[in-house]
């Protein structure tokens, strides 16, 4: 189903009194997705962003039940609730894990890789700003090489781990890559994924200005260059098949690598390596 702008709910889900930065790209992730997860949605977040900024046992910006779950456990928390819920015989509600780059790929692996195995009926979602953003910015597994972090001032010299290729080789029937830049897309995801009866992961590029060094009102605008340049490809896997869901223009990685502060050290020869794989990339046909 192709999602049109006035197909989609006025009541704000999540949104309005979040405790986030200005222009937070895990913000922006949280109210589209809800758009499309409704009322009838259940979610865990471990320790983030995302769990600090929806609220605490004071006020909520979630009008959905929430958990903030411990660091490693929000798809083994997720698991359980579902389990509860066919117990009960209710089964018209979505559960979701939500978790940053800790909690999906480092600290929480080891329960996201566990009901991912075992095919659990839910949806975890990784919102990726590739760096530890809720203790100061330092370096994840997610973190881009030779970005700069509060902990390493020369550079990451390893490449991003790539979770998207690790979540499709668990055999999952979905797995999509999404951006906070094309709304319609993430949404569109989130609709394909409520539909499959299993396991689902969907990992969405949501910057931080503040850990990436830009200006707040460019948040949406670097989501978009990410992908324009070919450095954050979209796509979807169903039932193995693969679809490339937007076709980059392909503009120069310098216009999107260079004018964030993470990215002062980088030389012009590893920007032109970078720009060689691309075009490489881009050049073979994928679809």
């Amino acid at each position: 189903m192709t999602l049109r702008i006035e197909d989609l709910p006025k009541e704000e889900l999540f949104g309005q009194g979040n405790g986030g930065c200005k222009a937070c790209g895990a913000a922006i992730a949280g109210r589209q997705a809800m758009k499309v997860l409704g009322e009838r949605t259940i979610i865990t977040i471990p320790a983030s962003c995302m769990a600090t900024l929806g609220g605490n046992n004071q006020k909520t910006a979630w009008k959905i039940p929430f958990y903030h779950t411990l660091f490693e456990m929000a798809p083994a928390v997720s698991s359980g609730i579902r389990a509860a819920l066919e117990i009960q015989g209710v089964n018209d509600v979505n559960v979701v894990s939500w978790g940053g780059d800790a909690g999906s790929a480092d600290i929480g692996f080891q329960a996201l890789t566990g009901a991912a195995e075992r095919n659990e009926h839910m949806i975890h979602v990784c919102y990726d700003n590739e760096m530890y953003m809720n203790t100061g910015g330092q370096q994840s597994s997610q973190t881009p090489l030779y970005a700069l972090t509060s902990n390493d001032h020369i550079g990451k010299p390893v490449k991003k781990k790539n979770m998207l290729a690790i979540m499709e080789a668990h055999g999952l029937d979905y797995v999509a890559s999404a951006s906070i830049a094309y709304p319609f897309d993430l949404m569109e995801k989130f609709q394909n994924a409520l539909a499959n009866p299993g396991f689902s992961y969907i990992h969405i590029l949501a910057p931080c200005y503040r850990g990436w060094q830009i200006p707040g009102e460019k948040t949406i605008e670097f989501a978009r260059l990410a992908v324009e340049s070919g450095l954050w490809e979209l796509f979807e896997v169903k039932k193995g098949v693969r679809t490339r869901t937007h076709e980059p223009s392909l503009i120069p990685v310098a216009d999107y690598l260079l004018p964030q502060g993470r990215f002062k050290n980088i030389s012009k020869k590893a920007v032109e390596e970078i720009q060689t794989s691309i075009t490489k990339y881009y050049g073979r046909g994928d679809k």
